[in-house]
């Protein structure tokens, strides 16, 4: 069984995260800085996913590192599941097998059904001079978009509403 590690980086915690994951005796320990204010996209979180296999576990502090609501928790588990993986949290004690696996899907389904449906957030907007500054400093739109966490379109339109 290999035991694979996933930090957040959130926080001022998550150097603490990173050791204690260490010494619970995880294989691989994986960290990722979300990108943005509104960053969803967890690329190396995927590639766990996608790596996992059948009798491994994820584990993780805190539930706030695998997604912002029970949907996305239990999204989470059931790729787990699919892969024959398992899920361990360690602050709440929380395993996805076994009894507390049962409860801890039966308190998260519970939660997602009075969650509103899923809907598209709005993303900041970055200010325009922000955007001008980084393009005058070599920085291309998509690298912009990135680094100030808006869409590329956001970029673009700025860009065009500074050049009319």
């Amino acid at each position: 069984m290999l035991k694979i590690g996933y930090v957040r980086l959130l926080d001022e915690r998550s150097a603490e995260d990173t050791a204690a994951l260490k010494s619970l005796g995880c294989h691989v320990v994986r960290a990722e800085e979300p990108v943005g204010p509104n960053a969803d996209g967890s690329c190396v979180l995927a590639s766990i996913l996608d790596f996992i296999s059948e009798g491994d576990q994820l584990v993780v502090t805190r539930l706030s590192h695998l997604g912002t609501s029970a949907r996305e928790l239990l999204d989470m588990m059931d790729r787990l599941e699919a892969r024959g993986a398992s899920l361990l949290v360690t602050e709440a004690q929380l395993a996805s097998v076994g009894e507390g696996g049962r409860a801890l899907r039966a308190a998260l389904e519970a939660v997602a059904s009075v969650e509103p449906p899923w809907t598209a957030r709005r993303r900041r907007s970055a200010p325009a001079e922000d955007i001008r500054a980084l393009q005058a400093a070599g920085v291309g739109p998509v690298e912009i978009a990135r680094r100030l966490g808006v869409s590329r379109m956001t970029v673009w339109r700025k860009l065009k509403e500074s050049a009319a």
